[in-house]
């Protein structure tokens, strides 16, 4: 009678256990994967409400320069706007590939030295920041500077800071998070920092160092700098989840683009034709990357580039949760369009 109490026992345990890992099986992403492949990028695109967005953009620039645009959703949920493949979006850490092509020109140009170090550029911060005489601009471009992240300061991105100066606050005289050149680690602050550095030695505004060395030769017109030089009319509205407030009025500091403007430009940054010789492009290959992601409350973005299909997609959705499955989910869209691409 024991064994054959014991024997229930353990099965009752054993289906309660199975029952509990079952609650946090992660099944809005199980079913997005099990869902059959559809034959089309509209289509897949049609589901983002499926996959909780309230809207998303889509362009694919192919051979020859030439963008296909497809939406689903909202510009704008309050007014039931559909969303528009011409909205300005913004691009979060995208904008660190336009900050690190311009320290590329900057140092090929004889402006800048890769392997000079902070503190020799910012003498004032040589004794709020550790390790600034070791930390080189290299080391900053590439994340292995060991400088703290200010939006990993606590709360950050409840109460974030609306300019440079308050946001560099947040980490001065913090012990660094690694000795330099020792580890990687993502950090913003490096990328404040040598925005600085580029107004510094540019003696220009960031932006329009961009502006003149980057987006006019490539005729890219719908990129700015901040929402302060927008329409805002143009920009697709940004939500984070359980929040009911629009959020694109929030200054992040961030750039905004078209999908096609940043489809390319990422274009241009794969095939060369964004460097003004070979020593430009070699100078950037060895210091970063050629695709990124970008992620702000209420804004994510994709852009890559696929050399066997010959394409750049660019995907915003304009709903974020940095404690759900969001972002998954946002890379299984993405992904799914491209095997599409892929297949047809």
């Amino acid at each position: 009678m024991k064994k054959k109490t014991s024997i229930w026992i353990i099965r009752f345990l054993l289906f309660l256990g199975t029952a509990i890992s079952l609650f946090y099986v992660p099944w809005p992403i199980v079913i997005a994967w099990l869902t059959p492949m559809p034959q089309t990028i509209q289509e897949q695109v049609d589901k983002a409400t499926d996959y909780g967005f309230d809207g998303i953009i889509v362009c694919v620039n192919k051979t020859g320069n030439h963008s296909e645009f497809y939406t689903s959703g909202y510009k704008n949920r309050e007014t039931q706007t559909p969303a528009d493949p011409n909205s300005l979006f913004k691009i979060a850490s995208v904008d660190k590939l336009y900050t690190a092509l311009a320290i590329a020109k900057l140092v090929s140009d004889g402006q800048l030295a890769l392997d000079q170090n902070l503190a020799h550029y910012f003498p004032d911060l040589k004794d709020r920041i550790e390790n600034s005489d070791k930390i080189t601009i290299r080391m900053m471009v590439q994340h292995r500077s060991g400088i703290p992240n200010y939006t990993s300061t606590y709360n950050y991105w409840a109460h974030p800071k609306t300019n440079d100066n308050e946001r560099l606050e947040l980490v001065l005289d913090l012990p660094a998070n690694f000795e330099p050149d020792t580890d990687y680690e993502y950090c913003n602050t490096n990328y404040l920092l040598l925005s600085q550095l580029i107004e510094k030695v540019s003696g220009k505004n960031k932006f329009q160092y961009l502006k003149e060395n980057i987006l006019d030769p490539l005729n890219l017109k719908n990129t700015y700098g901040s929402i302060h030089d927008v329409n805002m009319d143009d920009v697709m509205s940004g939500y984070y989840v359980g929040y009911e407030y629009d959020l694109k009025t929030d200054d992040n500091d961030a750039m905004l683009a078209t999908a096609e403007d940043l489809a390319k430009f990422i274009r241009a940054l794969n095939d060369g034709s964004v460097f003004k010789n070979k020593e430009e492009q070699e100078i950037y290959s060895s210091i970063y990357k050629f695709e990124h992601t970008g992620l702000i409350p209420g804004y994510q973005t994709i852009a890559r580039y696929y050399e066997d299909v010959d394409a750049v997609v660019i995907q915003f959705t304009n709903t974020v949760n940095f404690d759900g499955y969001n972002w998954n989910m946002s890379e299984i869209m993405y992904n799914r369009i491209v095997k599409i691409i892929r297949s047809n």
